[in-house]
């Protein structure tokens, strides 16, 4: 994408690309978010199985693109905000605060990410929702870097029923209920699953996850899926 593309692009944030496209953009995208060292006595937390979705959400969405609907045990969804982009976000159950910073596409096509030097810093994807609209917001970040742990290196300990705060330009703040954390090997990323809108406004919070090598950083991503519960 040009400069000029991704100039217009982000003058236009109430214009969304189909989800699909989002998917496939952001399945090669994620690859960039895998800057951490690894080199750490103790690496990152891994999502426990019990804060896996539930049994009945097959591995991978139907061949339809259809996207399983949360479990029944998910909050109900409070209801849709309009656009407004995200300036800040709140996981207390991990002790994370941090500005949100816009990330759109690089040149080479892929979903950029938040500058890895600042290890207090999330972004959200401009070219899915805003977090609280409807359909499916889109927040990642680092999960360490060569000084140490970053934003969401504790995303992999997060389980049902945790909430996540999202502070919006508009001045409200989006609430979202957590009702499933799974990692992705990159190699067989569900995009359709874990990108397709269910139609009610929800968030997925995403960083590295799973085994770490040198040559090829982080082989999977840590997926939060999460629906809005509240707006404060």
């Amino acid at each position: 994408m040009s400069a000029s593309e991704l100039a217009e692009w982000e003058e236009r944030p109430r214009r969304r690309a189909p989800w699909g496209v989002i998917a496939l953009v952001l399945l090669t995208g994620l690859a960039l978010i895998r800057n951490g060292s690894g080199e750490f006595d103790v690496g990152p937390p891994q999502p426990a199985a019990a804060a896996a979705l539930d049994a009945g959400t097959p591995a991978t969405a139907p061949s339809s693109g259809a996207v399983p609907a949360a479990p029944d045990s998910a909050a109900p969804a409070a209801a849709s905000l309009a656009f407004s982009a995200p300036d800040r976000v709140r996981v207390p159950a991990i002790h994370v605060d941090a500005p949100v910073t816009p990330v759109a596409l690089d040149a080479d096509g892929s979903v950029g990410a938040p500058p890895p030097e600042n290890t207090n810093l999330a972004g959200w994807f401009t070219g899915a929702v805003s977090p609280g609209e409807r359909g499916t917001a889109v927040i990642v970040g680092h999960v360490d870097n060569q000084r140490g742990p970053a934003v969401f290196y504790g995303l992999g300990a997060l389980k049902k029923g945790d909430r996540i705060e999202v502070d919006r330009e508009d001045g409200r703040t989006a609430v979202f209920e957590i009702y499933g954390v799974e990692v992705f090997e990159k190699n067989k990323f569900p995009g359709d699953r874990v990108y397709g809108s269910k139609g009610t406004p929800e968030l997925r919070v995403i960083t590295c996850g799973g085994g770490f090598t040198k040559q090829n950083g982080y082989d999977g991503n840590v997926v939060v899926f999460a629906r809005l519960a509240a707006v404060g």
